[in-house]
């Protein structure tokens, strides 16, 4: 099992020296073409609408389609950004077309450090309890207790809360998309086992419960740039507060699915356990971040986290985990 581990750990230093020689970039263009009946009244689209961060550099955004409405909104509440488009009594098939260049930079953080600090007023508001992240339920306070007894501040904490998902969680293959980002669910009814939306649910819950700020981020995974459909590579992970380095990465979905994968057992898997702590080399495009509970304009209720393109059909909402039947596409251009 040492000889599997040094052969992961130079597979993972290849990868980054790849990545490494040149910057990611290249052009995202998402389709969205609602199903519709003849006799439909109205149809409403949302989008999530990525944004420029210390990491990722949006640029040449473009909006497209034949609706007869459109706007970018943010809903205060989950901080979701996107993009509305509107069509009433649809003669043709609704299209919206939101095409854009993303360039990346090396999200790894190596300088991970506690100060023992406190968390200023903005981010206090990511230790909160709500309906989507029940950090107050009485089985997750017990497990985060459990978890962090003994441990000081908040890096020994939060990887201590990291380790324990790793741990007692599963990737499950048979989950629609990313799953539902149910934690109290995910732990009770699944046993454990879940998809990205799952698993990083269950590290900000328990996180938010021993008292540590974290949020969900939903975007896009681009470990492997490259052209063609990429409408199957929407990924989940999280990311806390640390005082003295301000928000860190995790990712202990990607590391279930990296042992699923590789058919790892857990003392196998300490390599891939580094390496999504703290932050990664790969390509991502970050959509949104918390959108939990997103309450969007004309939707008639909130949409439990918004990552997917999103639609409504007089009233109905499609079925965002059927991108086929929805239907959206989302495609790449690597920069030559």
């Amino acid at each position: 099992m040492k000889a599997f581990s040094l052969l992961t750990a130079a597979l993972l230093l290849l990868a980054t020296a790849a990545m490494a020689a040149a910057i990611p970039s290249g052009t995202l263009t998402f389709t969205i073409t609602p199903t519709v009946k003849g006799d439909t009244g109205n149809v409403t689209a949302w989008v999530p609408y990525p944004m420029s961060d210390n990491f990722q550099t949006i640029g040449d955004m473009s909006v497209s389609g034949n609706y007869q409405a459109s706007a970018i909104y943010r809903d205060p509440a989950s901080e979701a950004v996107y993009l509305f488009a509107d069509w009433k009594r649809p003669v043709k098939s609704p299209t919206l077309v939101m095409r854009f260049h993303v360039t990346q930079k090396d999200r790894r953080n190596t300088a991970i450090k506690d100060n023992g600090g406190a968390y200023p007023e903005l981010v206090r508001e990511y230790l909160k309890a709500t309906a989507y992240v029940p950090a107050d339920d009485p089985q997750m306070k017990a497990i985060a207790d459990k978890v962090t007894a003994g441990k000081t501040g908040t890096l020994e904490k939060a990887r201590a809360v990291y380790d324990w998902v790793v741990e007692n969680t599963f990737r499950d293959p048979d989950v629609k998309g990313c799953g539902l980002g149910q934690p109290t669910r995910t732990l009770n009814q699944c046993r454990g086992g879940g998809k990205c939306a799952d698993l990083s649910t269950v590290f900000v819950t328990l996180a938010r419960a021993a008292g540590i700020p974290a949020k969900d981020v939903y975007g896009l995974r681009l470990a492997t740039p490259k052209d063609g459909d990429v409408t199957s590579g929407f990924h989940c992970w999280a990311e806390f507060y640390l005082p003295g380095t301000g928000w860190v990465m995790a990712d202990p979905a990607d590391v279930r699915k990296m042992m699923l994968v590789h058919k790892l057992e857990l003392k196998d898997a300490d390599d891939w356990r580094t390496f999504f702590w703290g932050g990664d080399d790969l390509f991502r495009l970050v959509l949104e971040k918390n959108g939990r509970g997103a309450n969007l304009v004309g939707a008639a209720g909130p949409i439990n986290y918004f990552m997917y393109p999103a639609a409504q059909v007089d009233g109905d909402m499609l079925n965002y985990f059927d991108a086929k039947g929805f239907s959206y596409k989302v495609e790449f251009k690597q920069d030559k």
